[in-house]
């Protein structure tokens, strides 16, 4: 089976998140499985781009409303990921340093979708399926299916991954001519409440919808900013498949960034010497329980609760415990979470940045992984924690509650219901407790490293969904 990812991410290419690492791993284990699954992204002028080799397959023009662009299709060469990458750049679009946030990201992502298909219709073997993801390829299915332009590739199957359904990318009724003619009885397939949205225009021209948990589905139906009702209303043609992770990238056996490799035979010494370099780097006391927090500082992650958290609790318990910091987002969290370092010096610290061989080591030598967050689809840090022998502590809500059981519940984490300071800072609590039962916690270590969260599994579903179509 011949299977294209359409996306605005894929790692190591470019990543701003959980897509990424999704879109990343998912063709690569399709691949094992048989198939021949490849990416089509676009080309930023990032730095993975300076240190890598590509070679110009195509050229050709992308009309975005009264202006044609020129674009080149280049494939990844030197590659050892285990699927093709082929990447679209367009000069006065793509030829920046980061992905999204720019004024014109709408026009950017119009016409990369439009040139993705361009080259796709010239193809001598068009694709079996075309898996679209997020709302930046949200026209692709609407466009195969009603543009005259692509009747050639009419037939081929669609579907619509839902990685977050917080972002929609609407805009005014004065933008549809970006996209190629099309009979105007249609405006409504990518329409909702009185704009264009092309989440919305996915989720009705899609064969098939699936989100990145179940939980997740379960939860879009009654909150997602506006689309409540088309989503129940497309439920028949939609499911929740929960992601997996690369268990070749994310492996503490054989990860060349950690100080120490371990399995769960060694997972006491090998996280105590990450743990100790840690420490040391951050100024922090290794005999006390570390716990630890890593992704984006957004209210939705929750993070905007970090501070007052991280205060009462070394407040309440001076010299009790040590926490790090791993993030970057909303600046005025920065700033809080920068506040404390002085007062807490020795128990507190935090990295306001990326950096992705920080992370390893800190999934291999924390104790604990915080993620108290209002909205997470899947989450993929509480299956990298528990591939790491790192006890998550989180919020019930999305993948979370799909993928960490309670203690309290013969589980192996520790979970809350609401996302306050004070929830967070009592789920600490009751992991210090853990903690302080060396055997009991030794023993959750061991198991939770043995958890299968490969996307084997998850590789399989979508394989399936594809040949239901």
């Amino acid at each position: 089976m011949k299977i294209v990812h359409i996306s605005a991410e894929c790692y190591p290419a470019a990543k701003a998140g959980g897509l990424a690492d999704v879109v990343g791993a998912l063709p690569k284990y399709q691949n094992l499985l048989g198939n021949k699954a490849s990416v089509i992204m676009p080309h930023y002028y990032t730095k993975f781009r300076t240190e890598n080799q590509f070679e110009a397959i195509h050229t050709s023009f992308a009309r975005l409303g009264y202006f044609d662009y020129t674009f080149h299709v280049f494939k990844l060469l030197n590659n050892n990921l285990g699927f093709d990458i082929f990447s679209i750049d367009i000069p006065g679009l793509f030829d920046r340093d980061k992905i999204y946030s720019y004024g014109d990201d709408t026009e950017r992502f119009i016409t990369f979708q439009i040139a993705a298909l361009n080259w796709i219709k010239n193809l001598e073997i068009i694709p079996d399926i075309i898996h679209c993801h997020d709302q930046h390829t949200g026209f692709i299915p609407f466009m195969l299916a009603n543009v005259w332009e692509y009747r050639k590739l009419k037939k081929v199957p669609t579907v619509f991954t839902i990685h977050n359904g917080a972002y929609q990318g609407q805009f005014g009724f004065n933008l549809l001519h970006y996209l190629p003619p099309f009979h105007s009885d249609l405006t409504g397939l990518i329409e909702w409440h009185r704009a264009i949205n092309p989440l919305a225009a996915a989720i009705k021209c899609a064969y098939k919808v699936t989100t990145v948990s179940p939980s997740y589905m379960d939860e879009i139906g009654y909150s997602m900013n506006g689309l409540e009702g088309l989503l129940n209303a497309e439920r028949s043609k939609s499911m929740g498949i929960l992601n997996g992770i690369d268990v070749d990238v994310w492996n503490p056996e054989t990860d060349s960034m950690l100080e120490k490799n371990y399995n769960e035979k060694t997972v006491e010494t090998g996280k105590a010497e990450n743990k100790k370099w840690l420490c040391k780097e951050f100024n922090l006391d290794p005999s006390k329980p570390l716990f630890t927090f890593i992704g984006r500082l957004v209210g939705e992650k929750g993070a905007d609760f970090l501070p007052e958290a991280v205060y009462k609790l070394l407040t309440q318990y001076p010299k009790q415990q040590n926490i790090l910091i791993l993030g970057t987002g909303e600046k005025h969290i920065e700033q809080a979470l920068w506040d404390l370092e002085p007062q807490f010096k020795g128990n507190y610290c935090s990295y306001i940045g990326y950096n992705e061989k920080l992370s390893h080591l800190i999934y291999a030598g924390a104790d604990f992984l915080l993620m108290p967050s209002r909205v997470e689809p899947c989450g993929l840090n509480q299956l990298y924690a528990l591939r790491y022998g790192t006890i998550p502590i989180v919020r019930r809500t999305g993948g979370l509650k799909d993928t960490v059981v309670d203690i309290g519940d013969d589980g192996f984490g520790i979970c809350h219901d609401q996302c306050t300071a004070w929830d967070i800072t009592y789920s600490m609590e009751r992991a210090k407790i853990l903690y302080k039962d060396k055997t009991a916690f030794k023993n959750i270590r061991k198991q939770i490293m043995q958890i299968d969260h490969s996307w084997t599994k998850a590789s399989s579903d979508y394989i399936e969904l594809y040949k239901s179509l």
